[in-house]
C-alpha cells in the first residue's frame, strides 16, 4: 500500500516503509494528535515519538516487541497524556528537549540539546531545537542514506505555516527563524515532514509560503 500520511482517530495506522526504517503513523485523542512509531528494520528496535493519548492504542501499535525509547517533541500536555502509562508498560527511556523537560509530567531520562543524536537500532536521528512554540521544542531529522531526509516537527511546522505562537511577535520571529535556518536552509525540497497534528507535507511544498508567513506574522 502507498503511504499517504492521512490518518484519523479510531482508524488504522499508516505505514511508511523505508529501506532501513519503518514509520507507523496513528492519530489519537481529542486533539487529533499524531504519534509515530519508528522501527529499525535491521535490529527491530522501536522508538515512539509523542505518547500523546490513548495508551491502549499506542501499546497495540507497539506490539510484542516493545519500545526502547519515547521522544516527546515538546511540553504541551496533549503530546504526553499517555506517556506515564506507556513508560510503565514498556520501561522505555524518555527523551525531551532540555528546555521543555521541566514542563512534562513524566521525568525525562535524557535531556536533549540541539544537534544531539538519538538512535533507534542502527538508525540515527538528529535533534534540532526550534524555539518559539515552546522554549525547548525539538524536531527529529532522519537523513535517509538511501533517499531524501525525513523530519518529525511536532507542533513547529505544519502544512501552511509554523506552529502557534499566540500572537507573540518575538516568539513567532524566533520560531520562523529557527525553522528556516535549521530545516529549510539545510534540507532539500524532497524532505518529508511529519507534523504533530494533521497531514504530512514536504519542505518543497511549504518553501514558497515562507515570505507570506513572515509578512502575516503567524
Amino acid at each position: 500500500m502507498t503511504y499517504s500520511g492521512t490518518v484519523k482517530v479510531g482508524g488504522p495506522a499508516d505505514v511508511h516503509e523505508l529501506a532501513d526504517l519503518m514509520i507507523s503513523k496513528v492519530a489519537v485523542g481529542p486533539m487529533d494528535n499524531n504519534a509515530y512509531l519508528l522501527r529499525c528494520r535491521t535490529t527491530g528496535e522501536q522508538l515512539l515519538i509523542d505518547a500523546a493519548a490513548e495508551p491502549k492504542t499506542l501499546l497495540a501499535l507497539v506490539g510484542g516487541d516493545s519500545i526502547a525509547s519515547v521522544v516527546t517533541t515538546h511540553r504541551h500536555p496533549d503530546h504526553w497524556q499517555a506517556l506515564a502509562e506507556v513508560v510503565a508498560a514498556t520501561g522505555a527511556r524518555t527523551y525531551a528537549g532540555r528546555y521543555d523537560a521541566e514542563g512534562i509530567g513524566v521525568p525525562t531520562d535524557v535531556p536533549v540539546e540541539d544537534g544531539d543524536t538519538i538512535r533507534v537500532g542502527r538508525v540515527e536521528l538528529t535533534a534540532r531545537r526550534l524555539v518559539g512554540h515552546t522554549p525547548g521544542s525539538i524536531a527529529l531529522v532522519y537523513d535517509d542514506p538511501h533517499g531524501h531526509p525525513h523530519v518529525f516537527t511536532g507542533d513547529c511546522l505544519f502544512p501552511g505555516g509554523v506552529g502557534n505562537t499566540h500572537g507573540d511577535a518575538e516568539a513567532f520571529a524566533s520560531l520562523l527563524g529557527d525553522v528556516e535556518a535549521k530545516l529549510f536552509d539545510v534540507l532539500p525540497d524532497e524532505t518529508w515532514v511529519y507534523p504533530g497534528h494533521g497531514d504530512d507535507t514536504s519542505l518543497g511544498a511549504e518553501r514558497p509560503g515562507l515570505p507570506e508567513w513572515r509578512e502575516r506574522g503567524w
